[in-house]
């Protein structure tokens, strides 16, 4: 009997701000994990790469002022190095929580390129925020450049930071060596970060200056592999939304039509809720008898089986 095939992307909760943090961080994703091998699906992940790409940027850009005979890394190059360094720590802790089931299966990484439309509207209206904060006259610099900036006071800090696109997945250029591994009953993480975003130019791929949402890009590479189900995991065990009287209400089991009301409601959060959502439909409604669930990283297993998290199909 085939194996069902599932696509997870793992939330920024899965990983870390510190090297020691996502060490320990990717230890949770990598249970979850192994219990969706054992429940005998075929995996592939993708992940989400915020704050690292924030801080590879930020990095890169400090080093580039020390010496000045090195630039600033574009936003795809440090894309890519994310993929590497999240996929590093999460193959390796993926591969050792197998092992310590007595389960020997390869787990590899791929660098992947996503396609995106150079006239996608959200380059004009970015809403992802990136890298440290900024004095006034760093901003105005950046401004210059032609980058876009915006002022914000969190927990973390206050100040201008760096804000760019968030373009829509049109296609996946390593999607073939993606479905080759899986066939070859590889453990795959593939698109992390939503995917180093890039334009077509002739014969070659340049970087955009832009990060692609994770979800999105999950459901893309989910249909585009065929995949029975589509789950994304975070920190909470549903989807919630605000009811009338100011409390929050958890979405269990949705169908098509109440997803869609949901959205055409402006009932969910344009940065956080809506993407998961919107990704979870773009997949259901792509294939027949698709299921995607939303859930928390530490109960996927539940998840998988429908008795947890906000199930749409």
């Amino acid at each position: 009997m085939n194996k069902k095939k599932i696509v997870v992307a793992l939330g920024r909760n899965c990983f870390g701000n510190t090297f020691p943090k996502q060490q320990k961080n990717v230890k949770k994703a990598a249970k979850a994990i192994a219990d969706l091998v054992e429940e005998k699906y075929e995996v592939v992940i993708t992940h989400s790469n915020g704050p690292q790409v924030g801080m590879i940027q930020t990095a890169m850009t400090e080093f580039s002022r020390l010496d000045s005979n090195y630039t600033v890394a574009p936003m795809s190059i440090c894309g890519a190095m994310s993929q590497g360094y999240i996929g590093f720590d999460l193959q390796n802790a993926i591969r050792t929580e197998l092992l310590h089931r007595g389960i020997y299966k390869p787990v590899s990484t791929i660098i992947t390129q996503v396609r995106v439309d150079p006239f996608d509207k959200a380059f004009h209206t970015p809403t992802k925020v990136i890298g440290r904060y900024m004095t006034k006259e760093e901003a105005d610099i950046e401004e210059h450049k032609g980058n876009y900036v915006i002022y914000e006071e969190t927990e973390e800090g206050k100040g201008y930071r760096r804000i760019i696109a968030s373009p829509q997945p049109i296609d996946i250029y390593e999607i073939d060596a993606i479905k080759a591994l899986v066939d070859a009953n590889q453990l795959v993480i593939a698109a992390g970060g939503g995917g180093i975003p890039v334009l077509e130019q002739s014969q070659g791929l340049k970087g955009a200056s832009a990060i692609i949402e994770k979800d999105y890009t999950a459901a893309k590479m989910a249909d585009m592999l065929d995949a029975d189900e589509l789950m994304i995991l975070t920190s909470d065990d549903y989807v919630q939304i605000m009811d009338d009287e100011g409390g929050t209400v958890p979405l269990k089991e949705l169908t098509i039509e109440e997803a869609n009301n949901l959205i055409d409601a402006g009932k969910l959060d344009e940065l956080t809720t809506l993407p998961k959502i919107q990704a979870a439909l773009n997949f259901v409604e792509a294939g027949k008898d698709r299921i995607a669930i939303i859930t928390n990283v530490e109960k996927a297993k539940s998840g998988v089986r429908h008795k947890i998290g906000t199930i749409i199909k």
